[in-house]
């Protein structure tokens, strides 16, 4: 059964626009979980941009569902991971003059540091996914690097204009997740997915969960978190057939 999990990262972005203390992302997770969201997503990145230490520290402690911590493999980062302790990170690539996260993380490059980061996470009893390409050779480095998880970068495939380069992209997609699957890997996806795009993704059976959100956090400006969220839960919900 496909889930979602609601990147709650622009609520801060709002925040840390007037450097002031609203709108809170805990509250904003809360209202996510009641509108049904099986998991909560941060970012805590470097530059601590928009989530910082203090928000993840709260969830840590307030959210009843999963809480997914994406984060680089710096150490410092992973420091504080080891302390949190959330069910379950992400590791993506970060670069400091990026506006959001450009392409996955290259785990055929990085394979000695990320089989260090995994070791120590699930020392913790945390859960580990990586943020990668659907390409065989990372997908495969994650599961020798003994990660749970990997989820699939959709931006390829959410930046296809064509009927023909959207069709190639879901094939991509489609590749990777059995390719995953076979190799014993719980299979995520996520990365520029919206209401208008999600319906074919959502309906390639065998994806677990899927994390969203720019898009929830713009609509949620028209109509609220807990309905923003509601209506991405309906849409997945519809089109994955759990």
């Amino acid at each position: 059964m496909a889930v979602l999990n609601v990147n709650i990262d622009h609520v801060a972005t709002v925040r840390q626009a007037r450097r002031t203390d609203e709108p809170d992302p805990v509250w904003a997770a809360a209202q996510c979980e009641l509108a049904g969201a099986n998991g909560i997503t941060v970012h805590l990145r470097q530059d601590r941009r928009h989530i910082n230490d203090r928000d993840v520290r709260l969830l840590k402690e307030t959210v009843a569902c999963k809480l997914n911590l994406e984060m680089c493999m710096a150490e410092p980062i992973v420091k504080i991971a080891e302390e949190i302790r959330p069910e379950q990170i992400t590791l993506v690539p970060e670069k400091r003059a990026e506006l959001t996260t450009e392409g996955g993380l290259d785990c055929v490059k990085y394979k000695k540091r990320l089989a260090e980061v995994v070791k120590r996470m699930h020392k913790k009893g945390i859960l580990v996914s990586t943020f990668i390409a659907p390409e065989k050779g990372q997908i495969a480095a994650s599961a020798e690097m003994g990660c749970d998880a990997v989820e699939l970068h959709t931006g390829m495939y959410a930046n296809a204009k064509t009927p023909g380069a959207i069709k190639r992209r879901l094939a991509e997609l489609e590749a990777g997740k059995e390719f995953a699957m076979d190799n014993k890997l719980v299979v995520h996806a996520g990365h520029g997915l919206t209401y208008r795009n999600i319906a074919p993704v959502a309906q390639l059976k065998g994806l677990c969960e899927f994390n969203i959100g720019h898009s929830i956090i713009a609509r949620a400006v028209f109509v609220g978190v807990r309905e923003a969220t509601a209506q991405m839960i309906e849409l997945i919900t519809k089109f994955s057939g759990s």
